[in-house]
């Protein structure tokens, strides 16, 4: 039988689905006593998730005041993109090398997933779209067949759910856009470009994300 999870488990997972959607923003001060009464339940379980989200880096906890939402650190976002950028870019040209077959299953996934994301940029529901961005960028790192890239990969993508989130919340009009560079990218890894691939998702993730294009991408 499956065991329901505990209050504890439960708080934890909600404020930190919270956190990764940007609905609780970085820089935000939250109490106990108001997640505790909005959930339904005591300050304990409260406290014991909350301890646990400020081990996993995501609180800060000042005693009587309340948690910190920590914000994205400074330098964060362009780190975490070079590291995608690469693991992302190997995998492309790793499934450009495979059998068309490979790569005719790779695009029938990134299709698929594209499908899911206009429904959520449809319903207005960024949390999910997200979500489904992070998914899409994982499905191509995944068929690079690389297990301990894709181990790397997945560990990154929490953050990458989360910047994303904090990109759509400042301009929401970029749903669209990234679904577009998202069909650009799909049809560049279905013909076969892996190094044009790279030079897209660069541009791609700098777009979303704020950042300056990198040497060369003025070009593109």
């Amino acid at each position: 039988m499956s065991k329901l999870p505990s209050a504890s488990e439960q708080v934890y997972r909600e404020v930190k689905e919270r956190i990764l959607s940007a609905t609780l923003p970085g820089g935000e001060l939250i109490s106990e006593g108001e997640i505790a009464t909005e959930m339904g339940t005591s300050r304990t379980p409260v406290r014991e998730a909350f301890l646990r989200l400020e081990a996993e880096g995501w609180m800060r906890l000042y005693p009587k005041r309340g948690a910190l939402i920590v914000p994205v650190a400074d330098g964060e976002t362009e780190h975490v993109l070079s590291a995608r950028r690469l693991v992302e870019s190997d995998a492309a040209r790793t499934v450009v090398r495979a059998s068309e077959g490979v790569r005719a299953q790779l695009t029938t996934a990134l299709r698929a997933n594209l499908d899911a994301q206009r429904a959520a940029a449809e319903a207005g529901d960024v949390a999910e779209f997200s979500g489904l961005d992070a998914d899409f960028h994982g499905l191509i790192v995944r068929a690079g067949g690389n297990p301990l890239l894709t181990a790397f990969y997945v560990s990154l993508r929490e953050r990458q759910r989360r910047m994303t989130a904090r990109s759509l919340a400042r301009d929401p009009r970029q749903l669209q856009s990234i679904i577009d560079d998202h069909t650009m990218l799909a049809g560049l890894i279905e013909s076969g470009e892996a190094a044009r691939f790279e030079e897209a998702v660069d541009a791609h993730m700098r777009r979303v994300h704020g950042l300056p294009p990198s040497d060369g991408d003025g070009a593109r």
